[in-house]
C-alpha cells in the first residue's frame, strides 16, 4: 500500500514538469507538439540566479522559463506568465526556435468579457520573428484592436519586457 502511495505522488509530480498548473501544462503541451511538430519532448526549467532574476524587467521566475528537448537535442524554449487586462490577468505562453527567436505567442488563458481579441493568431503573429532586444510599440509595429487597447498595450508591455529580459540572459550565458 505504502509502495503504491509512493508512486501516485512521483507520477504527480512529474506530471507537473515544469512548475505550471495542470491546466496550463495541458495547453502548453498542445502548443508545444504543434508548433516545433514533435510527438515527445521533454521540459527542463532553467535556473537563473536571483542575482540575475534581479536584473530582468519581465515576471522571469525558475518556474516559468524552460528548455525544451526532443531527441537529446534542444529544439526551444517556452515562457509561460500572466498580463493585466481591464480587471483581471491573462496566461500567455511564447515559444522560441534555439536561437531565442520568437516561433509562436499564444494566450492560454483570457478571462475578461471584452478585449479577447488578443488570442487571435492573426494579432498574436506580429510577435513571431522578434529577438532579444527588439522593441515593440503600440500603434507603430503593433496593430492596435478596437475594445481590447488595455490588453493590447499589456501585451505588447509583457512581450517588450519578455525580450530586453532574454537579452540580459543571453549576456548572461544561461543558454
Amino acid at each position: 500500500m505504502k509502495l503504491n502511495n509512493f508512486l501516485i505522488i512521483v507520477l504527480a509530480l512529474l506530471s507537473f514538469s515544469v512548475g505550471l498548473p495542470r491546466s496550463i501544462q495541458k495547453k502548453v503541451d498542445k502548443e508545444v507538439k504543434k508548433t516545433y511538430e514533435v510527438e515527445s519532448y521533454s521540459f527542463s526549467t532553467i535556473t537563473i540566479p536571483k542575482e540575475v532574476l534581479k536584473l530582468v524587467p519581465s515576471q522571469f521566475n525558475n518556474d516559468n522559463f524552460f528548455k525544451i528537448t526532443a531527441n537529446a537535442k534542444t529544439i526551444g524554449y517556452g515562457y509561460v506568465s500572466k498580463a493585466s487586462s481591464k480587471t483581471d490577468v491573462f496566461d500567455y505562453l511564447v515559444l522560441l526556435d534555439e536561437d531565442l527567436i520568437v516561433k509562436k505567442t499564444k494566450v492560454l488563458i483570457y478571462r475578461e468579457d471584452y478585449g479577447g481579441e488578443i488570442s487571435s493568431k492573426r494579432w498574436l503573429k506580429q510577435f513571431v520573428g522578434k529577438a532579444e532586444g527588439d522593441s515593440l510599440v503600440y500603434q507603430d509595429n503593433i496593430v492596435a484592436i478596437s475594445g481590447a487597447t488595455i490588453s493590447v498595450r499589456s501585451m505588447t508591455a509583457a512581450m517588450n519586457d519578455f525580450l530586453q529580459s532574454l537579452k540580459i540572459l543571453n549576456e548572461k550565458d544561461l543558454f
